[in-house]
């Protein structure tokens, strides 16, 4: 395997160039040639102001090029400033909110929960997505070699035990046929959340512990935002609220050291234990969505 690249965002760029690809060919998203590369272009511009402006050596495209990839799977809207806007926000993220030299939010899903919330003129459709099977398996494999290169397996499966929990422990508790769980499950937006969002080792908590609870809280979260609220987008609207919870999660689970891009990503995978968290220099850098 000494073949494979070691840096997990090379594997979120073709996963993601992948589903956007697929998407545009075969469910004919709502989404133009022209928004992609305005999309795009606007991610990877703020990320060379930034960097210059913030006296980085270089300019880290790759990071940049894995959030704009994920705002177009994900944003909709009919206004090209908002695109711009948008953008420039997801990359402004985590340039700006930082907790002890660490993301305190998820870039992507900061630049979008922010858009809902200052405009109401964005949307994220889950529907675009289908419940084909075939579909629902090219996520899951390519979202597997994801996090497994970036070392978060043990969250994404964490959420995806405990959202299936609360799910099905929900309509047994109403009476409901459990087809209607069965649906719910069966969403690509559901396994792009879980497997390229949910899993950023860089917003994550530093330990193994940490990151199942993270992943507990942000299951009731998103129920909570569904099933009592009454709001789309649960899932979005949880993770936000929740990685406020990361640095203290940090504090009551320490990890050994924090990680690191340059680390391999299996060795990362392994340093889990309790123990504290080495420093390590800013690096300004996202990871997955």
């Amino acid at each position: 395997m000494r073949f494979l690249p070691a840096d997990p965002r090379l594997y979120q760029i073709g996963a993601l160039t992948l589903l956007l690809g697929y998407g545009a060919l075969f469910l004919h998203f709502d989404i133009s040639v022209g928004q992609g590369v305005l999309t795009l272009a606007a991610a990877l511009g703020t990320q060379a102001v930034c960097s210059r402006l913030f006296g980085l050596q270089r300019i880290e495209l790759r990071s940049a090029l894995i959030s704009g990839l994920s705002l177009c799977l994900l944003l909709r809207t009919n206004s090209s400033a908002l695109v711009v806007g948008t953008a420039a926000l997801t990359i402004l993220s985590k340039f700006l909110l930082r907790w002890r030299g660490k993301h305190l939010f998820n870039p992507t899903n900061f630049g979008l929960v922010a858009s809902l919330l200052l405009t109401g003129q964005i949307w994220v459709s889950p529907g675009q997505w289908g419940s084909a099977m075939f579909f629902g398996l090219l996520m899951l494999c390519l979202g597997s070699c994801v996090v497994y290169r970036a070392a978060r397996m043990d969250v994404t499966f964490a959420f995806l035990a405990f959202h299936m929990t609360i799910l099905f422990g929900r309509s047994w508790w109403l009476g409901e046929p459990m087809a209607i769980p069965w649906h719910r499950l069966q969403s690509g937006a559901l396994l792009l959340f879980a497997f390229f969002m949910i899993s950023d080792p860089k917003t994550t908590p530093d330990s193994r512990a940490g990151r199942i609870a993270f992943a507990l809280v942000v299951a009731l979260g998103a129920s909570y935002v569904q099933f009592v609220l009454f709001r789309p987008n649960g899932l979005l609207w949880s993770l936000a609220a929740c990685a406020l919870l990361v640095p203290l999660l940090d504090r009551w689970f320490p990890g050994i050291r924090r990680y690191s891009w340059d680390a391999p990503a299996l060795a990362a995978n392994a340093i889990h234990h309790a123990g504290r968290v080495s420093p390590n220099k800013p690096d300004y850098e996202p990871a997955t969505l």
